[in-house]
């Protein structure tokens, strides 16, 4: 059911998405995410995003590789803090919860072994927004 469910939302956010005042969003959002992944971290090359809903959770995954420093960068709309993002290993422990840090924006971490994390994002309930497009940038130290 939940397969179905997170299909159905991939559907909606596709058409949404594909929307060009949806697109601007998105597009003005990675902009603002972008300021935080600068030298001497590069991104990975890729954009996560997804449509969230008040009541909605984004999910994203990622392998940190032994030894490496991450960045995550993550937003929705055109200011810092309206998106709770929470990083957990493949047990699903938490790691870490941008709220438990005012909602920072970006985050760095060291890895000491090899780690499939899972990214999940919701909308900041203090900022009032019913949905946005929450997009998370990934960058490391070469």
């Amino acid at each position: 059911m939940k397969k179905l469910f997170s299909l159905l939302v991939l559907t909606v956010a596709a058409l949404v998405l594909g929307q060009p005042e949806a697109q601007a969003q998105c597009d003005s959002t990675t902009k603002m995410c972008s300021r935080h992944i600068v030298p001497p971290f590069v991104s990975d090359g890729q954009t996560y995003r997804a449509l969230v809903l008040s009541n909605q959770t984004a999910e994203f995954q990622a392998t940190f590789f032994a030894g490496s420093t991450y960045r995550i960068a993550a937003g929705t709309g055109t200011t810092d803090g309206n998106l709770i993002f929470s990083v957990y290993d493949q047990d699903h422990n938490l790691l870490f919860t941008n709220s438990q840090h005012s909602n920072a924006p970006y985050w760095d971490f060291r890895v000491t072994t090899t780690v499939n994390v899972i990214i999940e994002a919701t909308l900041n309930p203090a900022s009032g927004k019913e949905s946005g497009c929450a997009i998370l940038l990934i960058g490391f130290k070469p």
